[in-house]
């Protein structure tokens, strides 16, 4: 079943899968603010029985990150250009990259869990992205890149944070500053891909990993999500506490006393 189909966005769901797919494959998947849009849509379309979402890219590339047309003076039609953005207020320029950031904030969402499928080029916005996902499979010719400090900009969609959280402190600023490609076998030996497979067994491989993901209890997943991510903002002995309350909460659901 298609939800959305726009902007170089495409959303199907099948059952508790829902597939998010990057549609502008003659671009490379290169990112624009309607298509940042669109997958901001995407979030609040999925049913509620969706467990899985597995976002990819047609074509060769998963994305080559931003599209060139936001470097130039005009920008995109209807869009403010990086100039435009500049000349704003504080308020008004907080308020247009927060916007942005929308496409890439929902993927972590407790009761979900995301996998990036990642094929050829992720590199700025289309690195971020993967990075927005839970998890990340990767094919053999995956290449990762955060190009935007060597254009003299941040990384600003969100990808820090889990770039920090999956390789530490001083490989991220090393692979953010020097702009560097992370191939796919560096990725999976510092923990950015889970998997990396050949590209013919990409779809496949993510596949499995979604059906293993849906054979445990929904809330047991979820409930074990929101322990890991909460983790690392917790003490030794918050996190403690944490997983008696939640272990509290399961045993009560399971014997039927649940509110």
């Amino acid at each position: 079943m298609t939800l959305l189909d726009k902007d170089g966005v495409r959303l199907t769901v099948d059952d508790a899968i829902a597939t998010v797919t990057l549609t502008n494959a003659a671009k490379r998947n290169a990112q624009s603010p309607a298509m940042w849009r669109a997958l901001a849509e995407t979030g609040s379309l999925l049913p509620g029985n969706v467990r899985i979402v597995v976002l990819r890219g047609e074509g060769k590339s998963f994305s080559a990150g931003l599209d060139r047309q936001a470097f130039t003076p005009e920008g995109f039609d209807g869009e403010p250009s990086f100039l435009d953005m500049a000349r704003g207020t504080d308020s008004e320029l907080d308020a247009v990259i927060a916007e942005y950031q929308e496409a890439f904030t929902w993927w972590r969402r407790t009761d979900l869990v995301s996998i990036a499928a990642v094929q050829g080029h992720a590199i700025g916005a289309g690195f971020q992205l993967a990075l927005a996902c839970d998890l990340r499979v990767c094919a053999q010719d995956a290449q990762f890149a955060m190009r935007e400090t060597s254009l003299g900009l941040v990384p600003d969609l969100t990808g820090t944070h889990p770039l920090v959280g999956l390789v530490g402190y001083a490989r991220a600023l090393e692979i953010c500053a020097t702009g560097r490609f992370v191939h796919a076998e560096e990725a999976e030996r510092v923990g950015l891909a889970n998997l990396v497979v050949p590209a013919g067994e990409l779809d496949g491989a993510v596949a499995d990993l979604a059906a293993a993901l849906t054979a445990a209890p929904r809330d047991a997943v979820i409930e074990t999500k929101a322990l890991l991510a909460g983790a690392a903002g917790r003490t030794y002995e918050e996190q403690r506490t944490a997983e008696r309350a939640a272990q509290a909460r399961r045993l009560r659901d399971l014997a039927g006393l649940g509110e």
